[in-house]
């Protein structure tokens, strides 16, 4: 079984886009939507969930009202300016303290140091994770609430469900739209990958987070293929970022230009390379045999 992970060192470059493209060549393989704090892969490729989990990445205060004495011992100590004293009143007429479960990270200092032990953790739900069937074959993907965090545990569950779909289906190969950036959720999404494909765009900030996720990558010992999206509108800076990979001995894996046949598919929910097959469809296409060459032999 295979893995590839198609990765940016910054959003926006067109790397769901190259994702989506490659499910419609491979014809058959797991996908996995692994940029979990904003799903789009969704859009393109249209899934219909088969089961629907709760994710609980970790725990909120709560007070319970009865036993809080209102000593304000919580308040004293919480860093997040979470708690605050407008609970109802317990039986001395007291105030009680109730935790605002927005500005709580969960780090159970008041529950802790709570000399009433009024106080605990429970878990809570920050999001979702789907089991689907796409036009293209299976796919697993997650949508993590707004301003939730633990996305790096999401992204582990939604490529462990898709190695677990593979294995299930007699699919040999995954194909993982991973996070962008070089955070915790980008760790998660290549580590233990067989290949990464980086899509650089031809600008200053591409050139500098390719370098980023070039030595996040090499770090863990990830290879790496690099691409250049929309290559064509800035012909000096594709240069540029082409002379920086070759410096790093990281092969080109190919060239998509600029086209605006890729917006017009994607207005109608489609992959380019299902709208067309003309220009950056035929580009990427040449992109997907070169991927695939480097995965069957790598």
């Amino acid at each position: 079984m295979k893995e590839l992970v198609v990765i940016s060192g910054k959003g926006g470059t067109g790397k769901t886009s190259v994702v989506a493209s490659f499910a419609a060549l491979a014809r058959r393989a797991v996908v996995a939507d692994c940029d979990v704090d904003a799903a789009d892969l969704h859009l393109l490729l249209a899934p219909r969930n088969l089961r629907c989990e709760d994710f609980s990445g970790g725990a909120r205060a709560a007070v319970d009202p009865g036993r809080c004495v209102a000593c304000g011992r919580c308040r004293e100590l919480c860093r997040f300016d979470a708690i605050g004293q407008d609970g109802p009143r317990n039986a001395a007429g007291e105030r009680t303290y109730r935790v605002d479960p927005v500005a709580c990270e969960g780090c159970g200092v008041c529950a802790e140091f709570c000399p009433a032990q009024a106080i605990t953790l429970k878990p809570v739900v920050n999001g979702q994770w789907f089991i689907a069937e796409s036009r293209y074959g299976p796919m697993v993907h997650a949508a993590l609430r707004p301003g939730e965090e633990n996305s790096g545990k999401l992204v582990s569950i939604v490529r462990t469900q898709a190695r677990k779909v593979a294995e299930q289906d007699g699919l040999d190969l995954i194909l993982v739209d991973g996070s962008p950036g070089i955070g915790c959720p980008v760790i998660a999404s290549i580590t233990g990958a067989d290949l990464t494909l980086a899509v650089a765009e031809p600008s200053l900030s591409g050139l500098h987070d390719l370098v980023r996720v070039a030595d996040l990558a090499g770090h863990f010992g990830i290879p790496m293929l690099v691409c250049i999206n929309k290559w064509d509108i800035n012909a000096e800076l594709t240069e540029r970022i082409e002379a920086t990979a070759a410096e790093r001995d990281i092969p080109l894996a190919g060239r998509v230009r600029y086209d605006p046949a890729v917006t017009a598919a994607q207005i109608q929910g489609r992959t380019v390379v299902e709208f067309t097959q003309a220009g950056a469809a035929e580009d990427i296409s040449r992109l997907w045999q070169r991927v695939a060459s480097e995965l069957a032999h790598g």
